[in-house]
């Protein structure tokens, strides 16, 4: 369990979970709906198994990258504390969890949790493209307090979708400057970020 924790370096989670837990009680503040212990429970579940999902595939389609990189080397793939194909596994196990535990809130968390899957899942794919991949994983982040305001009440509004564009505008611009590290390693193996693509100087601009 313990190398499964560092693979998805749980404590993050615990980092992302704040915005989580804004829209579930901005909702709750904001609506007629009544706080439900069974609710935010699921809302949880739903974090850690999105985010596991999302980490364990990430580190999946960079085994190879990170084997290369000597600031990710030591990472539990590349390093063989843990096989691609449990990794794998992991994630895939995780994506039906969070579908399964959004089966038990409400139809409309349902059937949006494939789209939610396809965005978390999706950073890892578009940083092999197109520098803008610090925007999707910002995106990820902004469907925490989307998500959670649905969970609560089953209806989108405007509130939480204005929290979660300020989200995406944090995150994106966090992601830009984790992203200063791996500058000139980006450029030798062609993988794309706003520091490859524009030099420090103007990437924090």
């Amino acid at each position: 369990m313990k190398k499964y924790l560092s693979l998805v370096t749980f404590s993050h989670t615990i980092f992302a979970m704040p915005f989580a837990f804004i829209g579930f009680f901005l909702a709750i503040n904001t609506t007629s709906a009544s706080f439900s212990w069974l609710k935010l429970g699921l809302m949880i579940l739903c974090m850690v198994f999105a985010r596991n999902a999302a980490m364990a595939f990430n580190r999946y389609l960079d085994r190879d990258i990170d084997a290369k990189n000597p600031r990710t080397k030591q990472r539990d793939i590349p390093a063989g504390r843990i096989t691609a194909k449990n990794a794998l596994l992991f994630t895939i196990i995780n994506c039906f969890l969070f579908i399964g535990a959004t089966w038990f809130i409400n139809l409309l968390c349902f059937f949006l949790s494939p789209i939610a899957l396809i965005v978390v899942l999706g950073y890892s794919i578009t940083k092999r493209f197109t520098a803008l991949c610090h925007l999707v994983l910002g995106l990820g982040l902004s469907l925490a307090p989307i998500g959670a305001y649905l969970v609560v009440t089953g209806e989108f509004a405007l509130l939480p979708i204005l929290f979660s564009l300020a989200v995406l505008c944090w995150v994106s611009g966090f992601d830009i400057i984790y992203a200063l590290q791996d500058e000139d390693f980006d450029r030798v193996e062609n993988l794309h970020s706003i520091p490859s693509y524009l030099g420090k100087k103007n990437a924090l601009m």
